[in-house]
């Protein structure tokens, strides 16, 4: 009898454990589902689950639904969020190294950032910040950045005087300074208003994060970066927490 309950007691636990919930993981990111970011975090969500069914869910918060700029580090440090795709210029708190991809000038064309961040340099970035249990996961393409202001920006001394957002990058904060421009770091959740309001006449993005957040709408000029190295220079960076 004693064996018979051991064994019932077995099976009733197995079937528990083949009935539990699925690992949920929540993948949160700043702009639209229809940029490549967003696409990406979709398609990652289709194949974790079409390859670990019933196994993993995953929940994906576009927009700053979840958590905006300030905030997603910390909710992925917190264990609140298990992954987040924010801009490589945004991890000055936590490793200088990802700012070699803020300076100007590096790189020729995009094929060269694709070459570097495919070798052993670039791809040991992906865990400068291990030891504060942050692990890169990839590299992922957003697009190159553009500029738009109040005015027209045809060269660098259009620039001067005006008041810029930009990310939360000490690099971009000096390059913006040195053309005579008032850079300020703001939440990319916050620029519509402050470009509407006129807190900041001009800022940089992707084109998709222009047109998905109708930047164009507030904004009387959007210029094209002339200079390829620059244009090259943004990429975005999905980072999970390690486990």
């Amino acid at each position: 009898m004693k064996l018979k309950l051991i064994l019932a007691s077995a099976l009733l636990a197995l079937g528990v454990s083949a009935q539990a919930a699925p690992i949920v993981i929540k993948y949160s990111h700043v702009v639209a589902d229809a940029t490549p970011k967003g696409q990406s975090a979709l398609k990652f969500k289709e194949l974790a689950e079409k390859y670990l069914p019933g196994k993993v869910e995953v929940q994906v918060f576009p927009n700053s639904q979840l958590f905006g700029d300030g905030k997603e580090m910390e909710a992925l440090l917190l264990g609140d969020v298990q992954i987040i795709a924010p801009s490589l210029a945004k991890f000055g708190k936590y490793t200088k190294q990802l700012q070699i991809f803020d300076l100007p000038f590096l790189f020729d064309n995009i094929q060269a950032v694709d070459r570097f961040q495919a070798s052993k340099e670039g791809q040991a970035l992906l865990t400068s910040m291990s030891s504060k249990g942050i692990l890169g996961l990839g590299y992922l393409h957003n697009g190159m950045k553009q500029l738009s202001a109040t005015r027209a920006l045809n060269k660098p001394a259009d620039a001067k005087g005006l008041k810029f957002r930009i990310q939360p990058s000490d690099v971009i904060e000096a390059q913006f300074k040195a053309v005579g421009a008032n850079p300020q770091k703001l939440a990319f959740s916050e620029v519509y208003q402050a470009l509407q309001s006129g807190v900041v006449d001009g800022q940089e993005n992707t084109w998709s994060n222009i047109y998905s957040k109708k930047f164009h709408e507030v904004q009387a000029a959007i210029t094209r970066r002339q200079n390829v190295h620059e244009d090259d220079l943004l990429k975005e960076s999905e980072i999970g927490r390690r486990i």
